[in-house]
């Protein structure tokens, strides 16, 4: 149950495939677009051209309602602007309450496509594997209630309106604003739950983007329904690093009078409490063990299996150092308020659904069952009761009527076990061999690397 970190984005040395041919009038009007983006790109590169060029776009977004230019800098050449745009708390209620959330601009030429990118989560600086793969524009936003982007005062506390289809509308006005500055195609991305959350975005508001490509984007439609992280971690790897692990995080669980003190000091040096969230050390403690196995095959690899210590040999000390290096993540309040993880484990709690594991391997060494859920990480005032409504919406959406989507998944990454399915209109699925949750279009192999480098170019009407 970790949090669905983001998944580095890398494009660099990709191939580059040949693109299908467009009819004359489209090829016509595509030359048309590439000749004026590079015009404003040679513009945009140089001197005074370049300040004009930041001038006119900055003068263009500062006529939007709502949105405002808190600053611009420099980023590879390019103007980079901080923005901040005025959305309803409840969008339901527009004339209510309001909050600005963030979001940037990295603008190349207005007839560039537009890379439209969340973490789902805060504000990522970064540029992400579309953006460098098509030379584009890129908007990031970041996540409502997360970070600098949540309501104040009441309104702030209302984690009811902390909701997928909120995000979405979110986004969709967002995305109705900036294509008045940026004419191109828009592709949604983002990772783990930056592409879920790029998922419900085209859901909800299908015209909004020309195509999405999601990555390691967990789909749990049924939430009742585990059986496909079960299958996975009785079939990742190898049986013998599968029966290593369970060793471990067994071993971990029996010893617990002799690791807890350990697992103590070290929150007291880290200066980690536990009081508002899980309650107990203990309890904290027996959280980690159980999200280990899983945080194993999230971050580590197959090559990995080989520094996995003999349980029943291990000292203690060995037992737990090498723990703390492969998979104990510690849930602590410092991290799982207002302003840390606390806002992911509200959506897993009450629309995007946890996996509740069975843990078979572990019986009779366990101190609390029921343990293993998003609400026990949160907060007493940000917990909630979960609705499967929504995620099995979007599940049959996307299987049956979604276009132009494209999602690549990790083979041994626990977060892709339960996946997206997409439809047979324009959209793919991909699995990495060997991969964790930082699957990316630069690990695929051929052909499919460069089957997926084409498909993205077509969508985004670049070569």
């Amino acid at each position: 149950m970790r949090i669905k970190g983001t998944a580095a984005l890398v494009c660099a040395g990709l191939a580059v495939a040949a693109l299908p041919v467009a009819a004359a009038g489209a090829a016509a009007q595509d030359g048309t677009a590439r000749q004026r983006a590079a015009q404003e790109d040679r513009s945009a590169r140089t001197g005074a051209g370049r300040a004009d060029r930041t001038q006119d776009i900055r003068a263009r977004l500062e006529k939007i309602s709502g949105l405002t230019v808190v600053s611009v800098t420099d980023k590879e050449g390019y103007p980079f602007y901080h923005l901040t745009y005025r959305q309803p708390v409840d969008h339901k209620r527009p004339h209510g309450a309001s909050f600005s959330q963030r979001l940037t601009l990295w603008h190349k030429a207005t007839a560039k496509p537009t890379v439209l990118y969340t973490t789902g989560y805060g504000l990522s600086s970064g540029t992400t594997a579309l953006t460098k793969l098509l030379d584009a524009n890129q908007v990031s936003v970041e996540h409502r209630y997360f970070q600098e982007s949540r309501p104040k005062g009441a309104a702030g506390d209302d984690w009811t309106k902390m909701t997928v289809q909120q995000e979405a509308a979110d986004e969709h006005r967002i995305t109705q604003a900036l294509r008045t500055v940026e004419k191109g195609k828009w592709l949604g991305t983002g990772a783990s739950k930056g592409g879920m959350t790029a998922t419900y975005h085209e859901r909800f508001h299908p015209r909004d983007l020309d195509a999405v490509v999601a990555f390691v984007a967990p789909n749990d439609a049924d939430n009742e329904d585990d059986s496909g992280y079960e299958r996975f971690f009785r079939t990742v790897g190898t049986k013998e690093c599968r029966t290593a692990l369970n060793a471990v995080q067994r071993e971990m669980l029996a010893r617990r009078a002799t690791l807890l003190p350990k697992f103590e000091a070290d929150a007291r040096a880290n200066g980690q409490t536990f009081e508002e969230t899980l309650g107990t050390t203990d309890r904290a403690y027996e959280f980690a063990v159980l999200d280990q196995v899983w945080n194993f095959w999230q971050s580590d690899t197959a090559d990995n299996c080989a520094t996995v210590p003999d349980a029943g040999k291990a000292t203690d000390d060995e037992l737990y150092g090498w723990s703390k290096k492969h998979g104990l993540s510690v849930y602590h309040d410092e991290e799982l308020g207002t302003n840390g993880s606390g806002p992911y484990y509200r959506q897993a709690a009450t629309q995007l659904g946890w996996a509740d594991l069975k843990f078979g391997h572990l019986k009779g060494v366990r101190h609390h069952p029921g343990l293993y859920q998003p609400n026990s990480v949160l907060p007493a005032a940000m917990r909630g009761s979960y609705e499967n409504r929504t995620i099995a919406d979007v599940d049959r959406w996307v299987r049956t009527r979604g276009q132009r989507m494209m999602f690549i998944y990790g083979e041994n990454d626990p977060w892709s076990a339960e996946r997206f399915t997409p439809s047979h209109r324009d959209s793919y699925r991909y699995v990495v061999p060997g991969a964790n949750h930082g699957a990316s279009i630069a690990k695929l192999p051929e052909p499919q690397q460069s089957r997926v480098i084409a498909t993205v170019k077509r969508w985004a009407g670049v070569k």
